[in-house]
């Protein structure tokens, strides 16, 4: 087995046709976007990488890892998050999942990340701190647009922010990632990674 990196757009067409229909077993289309026509997932500007789990030519596990700008607390931070963690149905309970999380959570660590940041259902949130993450408690992140907010708290969610901190300066600040909201906006394609 190996972690294989690409971005996104450049993920060998092999690989990529089988992350889909991994996606699209974990969230039907009638539930979930179809992605584009391009067989794309993700808005081009928030650079996703896709983070690849596979056994000869077999893909057991899927990431990506999305990232941008945020402000918070008047200062400005790269942020990376995880989205679309899908494991293929027949491979479930090894554990692969969760080596791909924490893998994925060390690569960012290595990526000029200040934080990693996302939000999860609450039922997977010792997954998640299985596999490295830890949670924020009491935090909102909003996402969407600022015209046209998406909060992790609205009606009908269950979710739980997640994080790691990675540069000296996010380290030292984390307490200020804890019992707030922030605004993450990463637009209307992922509106909440």
């Amino acid at each position: 087995m190996q972690v294989m990196v690409f971005p996104e757009e450049a993920t060998p067409l092999e690989l990529r046709t089988q992350v889909l229909e991994l996606q699209r077993q974990a969230w039907p289309p009638d539930n979930a976007s179809d992605g584009s026509e391009d067989g794309l997932t993700h808005d081009p500007a928030l650079r996703p990488q896709s983070v690849l789990l596979v056994n000869d030519g077999t893909v057991l596990a899927a990431l990506d890892v999305l990232c941008k700008e945020i402000v918070h607390v008047g200062r400005s931070y790269a942020v990376g998050g995880l989205s679309t963690v899908v494991t293929r149905q027949e491979a479930r309970g090894r554990g692969h999942g969760r080596y791909l999380v924490s893998a994925a959570r060390e690569l960012m660590s290595t990526r000029s990340l200040d934080l990693g940041l996302f939000t999860c259902d609450r039922p997977l949130q010792a997954f998640y701190e299985s596999a490295g993450w830890h949670l924020l408690p009491g935090t909102v992140l909003v996402g969407g647009t600022p015209r046209n907010p998406f909060p992790s708290d609205q009606p009908g969610f269950d979710k739980v922010t997640m994080g790691a901190f990675f540069s000296t300066g996010s380290k030292q600040a984390e307490t200020s990632f804890h019992d707030v909201r922030i605004e993450l906006y990463p637009g209307e394609i992922d509106k909440l990674w």
